[in-house]
Order: C-alpha cells, then structure tokens, then sequence
C-alpha cells in the first residue's frame, strides 16, 4: 500500500515538473568523461524545427565543481544548418564573480549553470539543426566540468 502512495507521489511530481516547462523546445547535457572536458571532446546536439515564426532564447549549460581553475569559460559553438551552411561563434561565459563567489546554482561541490547564449532569434529554417560545442580555452583539458549542454526555449515576451 504504501509503495503504491510513493508511486503516485513521483509520478504527480514529475508531471508537475513537466507542465512548469512548457516553454523548453529541446534540451540535452553530456557528462564528461572522467569530469573533464578535452579538446577533442566535441559535444554535437541534433535537433528538429518546425516553427520559424517564435523567437526562441539558447543557453548553454555547464556543471562545474567547485574546485575548477577558472573564473570563465571559453566555447566554440558552431551551428550546422538544415541547407548545410554553418555559423562558428567564440563566446565567453562569466561563472564567477569578481570575488570568486560562484554564480552558479548547487548543493555541495557541483554547480549548475544555465547562461544565456541568445535571446528571442528566429530559426531561419524548418528542418535538423545540429550545435557543436567545443572548450576553447587553450587548455588540452579542463578537469572540474562534469557536464554540459545547451537549452533552446521560446521566448516569453516581458
């Protein structure tokens, strides 16, 4: 009996979680092997556009452990496109204060990191998307980054 109330508890709570994420279009993190992050480990996302009409925002998503080197984070994130054209972009990203104060979310050693990569773009094209990222810190590797991903969502009006 009580492990059928358990049952309907989580499944209530992860429906609940759904509906709040109604404006997510698609979403994906890759764990790092060995929590870090090489130059040869380039991450590719594939994705399907229907709507060129909705402005949408990007993220990239990180997750860092406390004890990683830098206050920054430097990506390439090249963007294949559904005719074969592509769009390279160098892009910092801020994951500490001036202070060394985190910016990221987290209990214990690990921090998670939604940043904004662009807000409210249109796709131009309906179709299969692909967005690599690469590190672009010239470091061979980055020991400390146990994940990252990116994050497209339509844009809510202010």
């Amino acid at each position: 009996m009580m492990n059928r109330i358990s049952a309907v508890i989580v499944f209530v709570s992860l429906l609940s979680l759904a509906a709040c994420d109604s404006n997510r279009v698609y979403e994906e993190n890759t764990e790092l092997p060995e929590h870090e992050w090489t130059v040869r480990n380039k991450l590719a996302f594939n994705f399907f556009i229907n709507d060129t009409l909705t402005p949408h925002n990007f993220y990239f998503n990180v997750r860092n452990a406390d004890d990683y080197s830098y206050s920054n984070i430097f990506v390439f994130m090249t963007t294949k496109f559904p005719n074969g054209k592509m769009k390279r972009d160098t892009i910092e990203f801020v994951l500490a204060d001036e202070s060394g104060r985190w910016l990221g979310k987290g209990q214990g050693d690990l921090l998670d990191n939604q940043l904004l990569y662009m807000k409210a773009k249109r796709f131009p094209l309906k179709g299969k998307y692909t967005i690599e990222v690469e590190q672009a810190m010239r470091r061979q590797s980055l020991p400390g980054i146990y994940n990252a991903g990116i994050r497209i969502e339509k844009a809510v009006e202010e």
